[in-house]
């Protein structure tokens, strides 16, 4: 009985703890929940000034408040607004609210031209060299024996079919005399018997003409044709002297109503020898050592005789590269049609190792085809060592040896034999 009322006695006891603790902990609990408020750091308000220096703390300061700002979370501010707020001016033109931000950080060492202000960027001064275009220079490289360079613009007009040419301006032209007066014709080949023309600019080395031609071609025949720009002078005497002139093939361009091409090109003699028998034809030759590589650009050919005149009969010329009088390989270029001065202006390359030079020799043809007939030979032309060539041949071909890397570009006359 006594055991009974002992047991009873402790039960209540610890009843008693346990209810006393409960008490306690739910009453501490809304204790924090309504009685135990967030505490902030009462913040300084910001001092205005008007000494620029006294934005910038010293060093250590900015560093011992840099920490003690990480140290603690600082609470969203929403930035003010910067409409009608007073600016002060800073020595470096920058500039910068007067109501600075109380969490912004004195940076030392040079300043960006950007600054957080209360989270927001003010745009300070402008860098000059970031908004630098690129330098032209086709207004200021001209290579060693420039006898003027031209600028020109191309458009093509699908629906009307009408090639709009813009003849800009001519640069550094070489008169005969001191004075100058240019004048440009503007050919669309192989119709040589029409041009257009430009205006005479007086007493100008320099002419701006801007002025706009039209040629009217259909866009099947537009990639055959060739731009030839012809530059005169005009003497006292009203005489016209050629300066120079520069062919522009079309069938490497991308003409469309919405791709305006602007080019220019520097001015070439043109050759004032009559043409040969059966013609003559440009091209260039060079010859790069380390790689063991025979560069041949086929330019033009003039003056051609055509066995059947006919405006289908396309020409072409075939280059071949020999070893020994023993064919190696050959390309050849895309044909022309109907034009006695077809321009090409194709780059072919040939492996060709250095100790054989002396046992190659490149034979360069020129074919007309008509469609569904044989095809004809109207000239060709072997240039090479001494085993194979003499005069402006072998000439071409040592000129080349001398100069590698370098294209070097002559004309030669066509012969008829095999």
């Amino acid at each position: 009985m006594m055991t009974e009322q002992a047991v009873a006695v402790v039960g209540s006891i610890i009843g008693a703890v346990l209810l006393f603790l409960l008490i306690g902990i739910t009453a501490y609990l809304l204790w924090k929940k309504f009685c135990h408020l967030p505490s902030y750091e009462k913040l300084t308000s910001p001092v205005k000034t008007t000494n620029a220096n006294a934005i910038f703390q010293d060093r250590s300061t900015s560093e011992i408040q840099l920490k003690s700002t990480r140290s603690r979370s600082v609470p969203f501010i929403i930035p003010p607004t910067l409409h009608g707020q007073d600016w002060i001016n800073l020595t470096n033109e920058e500039q910068v609210q007067e109501d600075s931000d109380p969490y912004m950080i004195p940076q030392s060492g040079p300043r960006s031209s950007f600054h957080s202000l209360a989270g927001a960027y003010v745009v300070g001064t402008i860098n000059p060299e970031l908004y630098k275009f690129p330098e032209d220079k086709s207004e200021t490289d001209f290579p060693e024996g420039n006898i003027g360079r031209l600028w020109f613009s191309i458009e093509y007009e699908q629906e009307s079919e009408r090639l709009l040419v813009s003849l800009i301006k001519v640069r550094k032209l070489q008169p005969p005399a001191d004075s100058c007066s240019p004048f440009v014709k503007i050919y669309l080949l192989p119709d040589e018997r029409s041009y257009l023309q430009s205006k005479t600019k007086r007493k100008t080395l320099n002419p701006h003409f801007d002025e706009n031609f039209v040629f009217q071609v259909s866009s099947k025949m537009l990639l055959q044709r060739t731009l030839k720009f012809l530059v005169y002078h005009v003497d006292k005497q009203k005489k016209h002297h050629l300066l120079g002139q520069v062919i522009f093939p079309l069938k490497n361009e991308i003409l469309t109503d919405d791709n305006k091409l602007v080019i220019w090109r520097d001015l070439e003699k043109e050759n004032l020898e009559p043409p040969s028998e059966y013609g003559d034809i440009q091209f260039s030759l060079s010859y790069n050592d380390y790689l063991g590589r025979l560069t041949v650009v086929v330019l033009r050919a003039r003056g051609l005789k055509f066995q059947e005149e006919s405006h289908a009969a396309g020409v072409y010329v075939k280059v071949s590269l020999m070893n020994h009088n023993k064919f190696i390989k050959s390309k050849k270029t895309a044909a022309v049609l109907g034009s006695p001065n077809p321009v090409y202006n194709e780059t072919f390359s040939f492996k060709a190792d250095q100790t054989e030079l002396d046992t190659t020799s490149l034979s360069l043809s020129v074919l007309q085809s008509i469609k569904g007939e044989k095809t004809h030979l109207l000239g060709r032309v072997v240039v090479g060592p001494f085993m194979y060539t003499r005069g402006k041949e072998l000439e071409h071909w040592n000129e080349m040896i001398n100069k590698p890397k370098e294209l070097v570009k002559r004309w030669h006359a066509l012969c008829h034999s095999m």
